[in-house]
């Protein structure tokens, strides 16, 4: 079995990405399945999705904790423990990350001769004229590298998978031509720290301690204070830093703005505080990157900026 880990942040659509893995999977004649994992559905909050390919049926569920590839869509998560990006990487043969600058990557230096880096954000920008949704770009580099999966069936994925969630075929067309360069640009992962090759000659059914990892754990209860979700401890929300959800960053041009305070007036989260000239300030912690602030602006002082920083 083949495990992949895609890693991005809601908004990137790593969730359809992990679809199109699993779709182009089962259409060359494989297993596949794919499973997202995230709480509440937030725009630019830490998101996770697993594909599992094998030749035969597939009965693993759950985190993958070792995976063979990861892919990641925002190098910034990399800085962010907490998100888990590189939980179990000594096992991965490969990372690809989404990046133009792999040389200044957050990275321990035994990671650093497995990662595979293109930038994906700027391909998609110029296929489909937005770069919010990488679905089709990272489900294709996922598939190129995995080596065992043609192009016919990866743009039959991304057919099902796109007009499942919705896309309007004018926009198909697009995001399968993007799928057709990412693939020509990456080339397939030999695979060769795991020993494992997908291929489909017929194999014999493995053993069931094999199928599940071992034997099985025993969880016992632990009591009440730990097996329920008692709070605590006092309010803590201003040391989140929900400024790592953030996609895109609102930045002001004093030069341009009229103080009308609209921005401050409309953030939804309140971090647009006023100086004391009246400019509007933004609190970068806590920013989570909606722009309605951007929308807002009446004279057009507010522009949008890549977010290349994890806080």
């Amino acid at each position: 079995m083949i495990r992949v880990r895609l890693h991005g942040r809601g908004g990137h659509g790593v969730k359809t990405a992990g679809r199109i893995v699993g779709s182009a999977a089962f259409h060359a004649g494989f297993h596949g399945q794919d499973a997202p994992v995230y709480g509440a559905e937030r725009r630019g909050a830490a998101v996770a999705s697993y594909a599992w390919i094998d030749r035969g049926p597939i009965r693993e569920r759950g985190v993958i904790a070792r995976p063979d590839l990861i892919v990641i869509a925002d190098e910034t998560l990399l800085a962010d423990p907490a998100s888990g990006v590189l939980a179990g990487a000594e096992t991965a043969t490969a990372l690809f990350v989404n990046t133009d600058r792999v040389e200044a990557l957050a990275l321990p230096d035994s990671l650093r001769s497995r990662v595979i880096a293109a930038d994906l954000t700027s391909r998609t920008l110029a296929a489909l004229g937005r770069a919010a949704a990488l679905s089709a770009s990272l489900g294709a580099a996922a598939v190129r590298l995995l080596g065992a999966v043609p192009l016919d069936a990866l743009l039959q994925a991304i057919r099902d998978e796109l007009t499942a969630i919705g896309v309007a075929p004018t926009e198909l067309g697009k995001n399968e031509q993007l799928a057709r360069d990412v693939f020509a640009l990456l080339q397939p992962l030999a695979f060769a720290d795991t020993g494992k090759s997908l291929s489909l000659a017929a194999q014999s059914a493995p053993a069931a301690s094999e199928r599940t990892g071992g034997s099985m754990a025993q969880v016992g209860y632990e009591g009440v204070m730990r097996g329920t979700p008692s709070i605590l401890s006092g309010g803590n929300s201003a040391a989140r830093h929900t400024g790592a959800w953030r996609v895109q960053r609102p930045v002001i041009d004093p030069a341009l703005c009229s103080r009308c305070g609209l921005c401050f007036v409309q953030c939804p989260d309140g971090v647009v505080s006023l100086d004391a000239e009246g400019y509007p300030v933004i609190d970068y912690d806590h920013c989570k990157g909606c722009l309605l602030c951007q929308r807002v602006c009446p004279v057009g002082a507010i522009h949008e900026e890549r977010e290349t920083r994890a806080w």
